[in-house]
C-alpha cells in the first residue's frame, strides 16, 4: 500500500480515537514497518494495551498474554517482534529459543514482574516443601523457571482447579491471587519468607493458597468509589474489571476478566454503555472496533510499561535488530515447562 491509502485505512479506523495530525504522521511508520515486515520475515504480536495507532495497523495477532503465547509458539517467522512488556517477550523466546525476539523499548517493564525474584520462590519452596507453584505469566523467566506451571488471568481458576483439592503458592499478584481464592473456595493466607514456618499461627492453621504481596501498579489504583461515581452519573453503564483489580472492585463491577474476555463480553453484549476498569488504551482500541458501542472513560491511569511501546520503535526494532531477548539455555529448558504446561491448559 501508498502512505495515502494506509493513512486512509487508519482515518477510517481511527477518526474517533487518534487526531488527524497524528494519523498523517503516523501512517508512514506504519507503511514503512508493514514494509520491514515482509523484507526481514517477521510477525508482530501486539497486547490489547498497545495504543491504537499501532494495536489496529502493524500486528499480525493481537489479543492477551495467553492468545499471544499460543500464536508466539505456532509461528514459523525468522523474527518475533513482541509490541509489549518485557515478560511477555522472554515467553516468547522461552517458546522460540531458536528464533529471534524483539521488544521495541527495554524500558518495558512491568511493576508485577519485578515484585519477586527467582530467590523469593526458591524460599518459599523450602518454607513449603512440595505444594505445586503457579506463578502468573506476568513474571521474569527466572522465576518462570522455578516454578511447575504459570498462568494468565485469562486461566487462573482453570490451572488452580488443575491441582484438585491440592494446596497451591500462587505468585505473585495478590489482587489476582485473593479473586482466584475466592472463585475457587480456597482460604488464602500471605505468609513472610522470612523466618521458618509456624504451624500453630493462626492463620497458618487452615489454608489452601500460599499468595504474594505483588501488586500491578495500574489495577491497584482502582477504587469502589470510581465505581460508585460512574454509576451515580451513568446508572445503566456496565463495568468490567480486569482480575488484577481489588476483590472489592472486581464484585462490585458487573463481570471480572481477562482483557480478551472483555473484548468478547462486550461484543455480545447490548449495554447503553461500558466502561473498563483496566490499561485505558484498550478502551480506545474497543472504541476503534465497535464504534456502535459507547465506551466511557475513567483513564487517569497508563501503564508506563506499556506506553515504552511505540511506532517509532518498532520501526527501529525492525530496522536494526533491536533489542534481542537472550536467556541462558538452563532458564529457558526449565521455564519451557511450565510455561508449555499453560499453553496446553488454555
Amino acid at each position: 500500500m501508498s502512505i495515502e491509502t494506509t493513512y486512509q485505512a487508519m482515518k477510517n479506523k481511527l477518526a474517533k480515537v487518534v487526531p488527524d495530525v497524528e494519523l498523517r504522521i503516523k501512517a508512514e511508520l506504519v507503511e514503512e514497518i508493514n514494509r520491514l515486515k515482509i523484507e526481514k520475515n517477521a510477525v508482530i504480536l501486539g497486547h490489547n494495551y498497545m495504543e491504537p495507532a499501532l494495536y489496529h495497523t502493524i500486528p499480525d495477532y493481537t489479543g492477551d498474554s495467553l492468545y499471544l503465547s499460543r500464536m508466539a509458539a505456532k509461528t514459523d517467522k525468522d523474527i518475533i517482534v513482541f509490541c509489549g512488556v518485557k515478560f511477555m517477550a522472554e515467553t516468547a523466546k522461552i517458546l522460540n529459543p531458536s528464533r529471534t525476539v524483539l521488544i521495541p523499548s527495554m524500558r518495558a517493564g512491568c511493576s508485577l514482574a519485578e515484585s519477586i525474584t527467582a530467590e523469593d520462590v526458591r524460599q518459599l519452596k523450602q518454607r513449603y516443601p512440595g505444594v505445586p507453584v503457579i506463578a502468573y505469566v506476568n513474571t521474569y523467566a527466572d522465576v518462570k523457571a522455578e516454578v511447575d506451571i504459570c498462568c494468565t488471568s485469562g486461566n487462573a481458576v482453570a490451572v488452580v482447579e488443575s491441582f484438585g483439592s491440592q494446596t497451591v503458592i500462587f505468585l505473585p499478584d495478590e489482587y489476582l491471587a485473593r479473586n482466584v481464592a475466592r472463585e475457587t473456595g480456597k482460604h488464602i493466607i500471605f505468609p513472610s519468607i522470612s523466618g521458618p514456618a509456624n504451624p500453630a499461627a493462626a492463620d497458618e492453621l487452615d489454608f489452601q493458597m500460599v499468595g504474594w504481596r505483588g501488586r500491578c501498579e495500574v489495577h491497584e489504583k482502582f477504587t469502589v468509589k470510581d465505581i460508585q461515581n460512574i454509576r451515580s452519573q451513568f446508572p445503566d453503564v456496565l463495568i468490567l474489571a480486569h482480575p488484577e483489580c481489588s476483590p472489592e472492585v472486581t464484585m462490585a463491577s458487573d463481570m471480572s476478566g481477562s482483557t480478551s474476555e472483555m473484548i468478547k463480553f462486550i461484543e455480545k453484549s447490548s449495554a447503553p454503555q461500558y466502561l473498563l476498569l483496566t490499561e485505558c488504551s484498550m478502551g480506545d482500541n474497543i472504541a476503534a472496533a465497535l464504534p456502535a458501542k459507547e465506551m466511557l472513560r475513567l483513564c487517569s491511569v497508563r501503564c508506563p510499561h506499556m506506553n515504552q511501546i511505540t511506532l517509532e520503535d518498532t520501526l527501529k526494532s525492525l530496522q536494526l535488530n533491536r533489542y534481542a531477548i537472550n536467556l541462558p539455555d538452563d532458564i529457558i529448558q526449565r521455564a519451557a515447562q511450565s510455561v508449555e504446561r499453560m499453553v496446553a491448559i488454555g
